[in-house]
């Protein structure tokens, strides 16, 4: 038996990127997943924001899902119109009247400018930071009623590092700090609950845009981890498949003591080391060690014990 058969999953977010490669791996472990997003064959996503005009879809992630062993379900959601994602999570509970992980992988605007704080819009400051928090809040806030049925479930949210260091503009800054604190407080409120939240952070990974950008396959990335000098100098040949963090949500949805975990912060490599998984190209890449840094997992960030009390 698969460690996630049975169990059931929604990736917010899971059209390309690390959204895929979370569904995917799901799917490897045998779970029903959920595979939401903007990007649709009979939908084409034409936001100016949101990687307009690539070619992925999710009814071509819910296939890959399949593929791998689980059973992917593709449906249109956008996630910032609170009522459509109370839509698809009626729809999981009157389908499979359960839910057992929620991933959410959400994008907002991209940044327009990195310049100093003085010199930005606090309006365009406030509708960046709308545009990013509350599609998670929403979707965390529809989802976890869904989990509470059987009293037990895993949150994740998918965060950029997982330390406090600064990055780079205020309101990018503020924005994924704030993510961070979502998890510590979800995890606060659920623990009574016997529900767990996490943050994961990947490595520098190979999404499809990556890829493309530096006019490589996943056949042909190492030769331009080895000529492309803004590869070399970020560190390309110790990126990850989206994959690698896939996994690595695969194996917490499936520890049967992920409380202990609830409230951390923890990058795709060091759940790696704990649980013993590499990437499906049989490495176990290391973004730190091209960093120079020891490898962060912190958490957890309260004593879940105390606060079930």
């Amino acid at each position: 038996m698969k460690m996630l058969d049975g169990r059931v999953a929604v990736v917010a977010g899971a059209t390309r990127g690390a959204g895929r490669g979370i569904a995917r791996m799901l799917g490897e472990a045998g779970a029903i997943v959920y595979c939401t997003g903007r990007s649709s064959r009979v939908q084409p996503n034409t936001s100016p924001h949101h990687y307009a005009g690539r070619p992925e879809t999710i009814e071509e992630t819910a296939e890959m899902v399949t593929a791998a062993g689980g059973r992917g379900v593709a449906v249109r959601v956008d996630h910032h119109a609170a009522a459509e994602v109370e839509s698809l999570f009626d729809r999981v509970k009157r389908d499979e009247r359960r839910l057992d992980v929620l991933v959410n992988v959400l994008t907002g605007q991209p940044v327009k400018s990195w310049s100093s704080f003085w010199t930005l819009s606090p309006e365009e400051g406030r509708a960046f930071l709308d545009s990013w928090l509350w599609s998670h809040i929403t979707t965390a806030r529809h989802a976890v009623p869904v989990m509470l049925t059987n009293k037990s479930g895993l949150i994740v949210e998918i965060i950029e590092q997982v330390g406090i260091e600064y990055h780079g503009q205020f309101y990018f800054d503020l924005m994924e700090a704030s993510l961070k604190r979502v998890v510590y407080g979800l995890a606060m409120e659920l623990a009574a609950k016997g529900m767990a939240a996490v943050a994961i952070s990947p490595g520098f990974m190979r999404t499809e845009a990556i890829l493309d950008q530096f006019n490589a396959t996943e056949a042909t990335w190492r030769d331009a981890a080895e000529t492309n000098e803004t590869a070399k100098r970020f560190g390309f040949i110790n990126s990850e498949t989206p994959c690698f963090v896939g996994r690595a949500v695969a194996a917490l949805a499936a520890d049967p003591k992920v409380m202990r975990m609830s409230g951390g912060i923890f990058s795709s490599y060091a759940l790696a080391e704990q649980y013993g998984f590499d990437d499906v190209d049989g490495r176990r890449p290391n973004m730190w060690a091209h960093l120079h840094m020891k490898p962060p997992a912190k958490g957890p960030a309260f004593d879940w014990k105390v606060v079930a009390r």
